[in-house]
């Protein structure tokens, strides 16, 4: 098998409204089907996080991720296909927060749709600004009206973060172009990690992979899936994850920090013995896999003992509103938060709700309005980590900003 510990590797997110072919790209794109749970397969729609990767290679026919190519190995890809149905925007938010760059897909026969507009945003919440935009399903349209969607998409993207993304036309069922959009994935710019740096690996997943009647000297320990930010992890590693599992006591809840030995780490199928950032990571630990399953730890953050701050429930945050809310279809403009209402806040992969305790507005020294909240999930209080901002409207999550702990 391939050794990709030597290949450059990004997390490419798959974002746009629910129905615009985000799975089908991506299969394309990996040769693999992401929508594995049975529920999703039943209704058609990504509800949980989908994962595949692929190792892009040159061959005399050009760019390609044929798993049999026998090309020059050039990047190493995982992707992350983010939900596009309006009532799963947490988990959308979530995956955006281990994406490195993202494809924004846009179907040729719909245009834009309220949730490519919430996706976008979502992006700039999370300071993800290496977008590729890929117009679907070019074999269900005229050539005048896949151009009349081009230039909707242009109008669209203007005075955005993604005004200067290439758009490139694509029938994935046809593999139509698919070449086009690996000369792009290869053409962005990786920063390089700081080994030194103090580890940080952001929990998006969390599961246990024994299947029922496993013996016992055969059981694996918990998994954790996600991305590694910052620094190295290497096997052998003693790691902590916060906020930890909860438990119930006196109708309380409480966490429990946890800790574990790294026994063994995978990006996709590719085993590895030391991880950098960049693209997903599944780490093995000791852990017993009652605490992991069925994503238990997902939206928690892992580093070394002792490197990560103390979890709170009481967090101050400078942030920016936009100008209307998106996701709707009405052009309604964003209220500043008021004290006692209740915001929900996607910091790193975890999603909770906190209740505004006192707002401040700009003034000479401060640009930015501030607010006070108390969280109802405790979370690990990153300076500086980038923070969106949703309010409840009519039952429904919507996107009204962004911003950081301070």
């Amino acid at each position: 098998m391939q050794d990709i510990s030597k290949l450059k590797t990004i997390n490419v997110g798959i974002v746009g409204h629910i129905d615009h072919g985000k799975t089908t790209l991506l299969q394309r794109l990996s040769d693999k089907w992401a929508d594995t749970h049975s529920e999703e397969l039943k209704r058609g729609i990504t509800i949980k996080l989908g994962y595949a990767d692929a190792i892009i290679r040159e061959d005399k026919e050009g760019l390609t991720v044929d798993k049999n190519s026998k090309g020059k190995p050039i990047r190493y890809l995982t992707f992350v296909d983010a939900p596009g149905h309006e009532m799963l925007m947490a988990t959308m938010l979530s995956g955006a927060a281990i994406m490195d760059a993202a494809i924004l897909v846009v179907a040729a026969n719909e245009g834009i749709k309220p949730q490519t507009q919430e996706h976008l945003v979502a992006l700039k919440a999370k300071k993800i600004k290496k977008i590729i935009i890929v117009q679907t399903k070019i074999d269900m349209v005229s050539k005048a009206r896949a151009l009349e969607n081009y230039k909707t998409i242009k109008e669209f993207t203007k005075g955005t973060i993604a005004e200067d993304a290439p758009v490139i036309p694509v029938s994935a069922i046809q593999g139509v172009n698919i070449d086009k959009i690996l000369e792009e994935l290869i053409k962005i710019e990786i920063t390089e990690p700081k080994e030194s740096e103090t580890p940080l690996f952001l929990v998006a997943r969390s599961f246990d992979i024994n299947k029922p009647g496993t013996p016992l000297d055969k059981l694996h320990g918990g998994v954790l899936g996600g991305a590694l930010k910052k620094g190295t992890l290497k096997i052998g590693d003693i790691i902590e994850i916060k906020p930890g599992y909860s438990y119930k006591k006196n109708n309380q809840h409480y966490y429990k920090t946890v800790k574990s030995k790294i026994i063994s780490m995978q990006k996709g199928d590719h085993s590895i013995t030391k991880a950098l950032p960049g693209g997903s990571l599944a780490i093995e630990t000791e852990l017993d896999p009652a605490l992991t399953k069925a994503d238990s730890l997902s939206g928690g953050v892992a580093s070394l003992e002792n490197k990560l701050p103390e979890i709170t429930e009481s967090i101050k945050i400078k942030y920016t509103l936009f100008d209307e809310i998106l996701g709707t279809g009405k052009h309604e403009t964003v209220e500043k938060p008021k004290p006692n209402e209740m915001l929900m806040l996607s910091l790193n992969t975890s999603i909770t709700v906190g209740q505004v305790i006192k707002t401040r507005q700009p003034t000479t020294d401060n640009r930015q309005p501030e607010a006070d909240l108390s969280l109802k999930i405790p979370v690990v209080p990153l300076k500086g980590e980038s923070i969106g901002i949703a309010r409840n409207l009519n039952g429904h999550w919507r996107l009204i900003g962004f911003g950081e702990i301070i």
